[in-house]
């Protein structure tokens, strides 16, 4: 089951000779429970690309669909109870509450949308990533890798369609960015979460299930589960029709 797909998205900025083609024609699914990763250099379109699929920008053309719901069809109202029920985000710059302790940063979203959180669903996410005994520490009692951490269990606790993560460890050192790196995917796995992270760095690409490149607007190759799989059905194929 898809639960993202993006149809031959374009967003074009300017006119005429200046004009700047930050996305050229995408087209991706991808499956519930799938780990993706997008890598491209500076300037190839990846944040573009995580802009759309979240609704944080609109595209010139093409669509977004979100657990079965074209964004690009919803009112600005309508698109901001969306994303707070099923778009959950992590940002490079962590985007913590500073007067809110963990725990009310975690919950945040969901009172917002006038919901009582799931308490043990938050003690679960909480407990899974190492943050027990910080739950009632401020933010500026917290490292850079605590930070981030709060930040995907702020993500995960709202139960969304998917988890959209642009450079999450932009701001980590590397070692702190494979522990947290490796508490995504696990948390992801345990959850049952969908999750797409935008890197430009090809080693914490290799965290994912699938890697999708992009250059210049446009994809230019990928590899993983997906791949290997297209790959087998095209062999098997062959195979039949040989024997055919």
């Amino acid at each position: 089951m898809n639960i993202l797909e993006v149809r031959e998205l374009k967003k074009y900025y300017g006119e005429g000779e200046n004009q700047v083609k930050a996305l050229d024609g995408v087209s991706l699914s991808v499956e519930k429970g799938e780990f993706l990763a997008v890598v491209g250099t500076s300037g190839s379109g990846k944040s573009t690309l995580l802009h759309m699929m979240g609704g944080l920008d609109t595209p010139t053309s093409g669509q977004v669909v979100v657990a079965g719901k074209d964004i690009s069809s919803l009112s600005r109202d309508e698109l901001t109870i969306f994303r707070r029920r099923k778009i959950g985000f992590v940002f490079q710059s962590y985007n913590l509450l500073p007067l809110m302790n963990v725990y009310d940063n975690i919950v945040l979203p969901i009172k917002l949308d006038g919901i009582r959180p799931d308490e043990a669903y938050v003690d679960q996410i909480i407990a899974a990533l190492g943050l027990e005994e910080k739950r009632l520490a401020m933010p500026n009692q917290l490292s850079g890798g605590q930070q981030q951490r709060v930040a995907l269990a702020r993500a995960l606790a709202a139960k969304p369609a998917i988890i959209l993560a642009d450079e999450p460890t932009g701001n980590l050192d590397s070692k702190t960015s494979m522990d947290v790196l490796g508490l995504m995917k696990t948390s992801g796995e345990r959850f049952g979460q969908t999750i797409v992270m935008i890197t430009h760095n090809d080693e914490i690409a290799q965290m994912a299930g699938r890697i999708i490149r992009l250059e210049d607007g446009r994809i230019c190759g990928q590899s993983g589960q997906s791949d290997r799989k297209q790959k087998s059905s095209q062999g098997s194929r062959r195979a039949g029709d040989f024997h055919a």
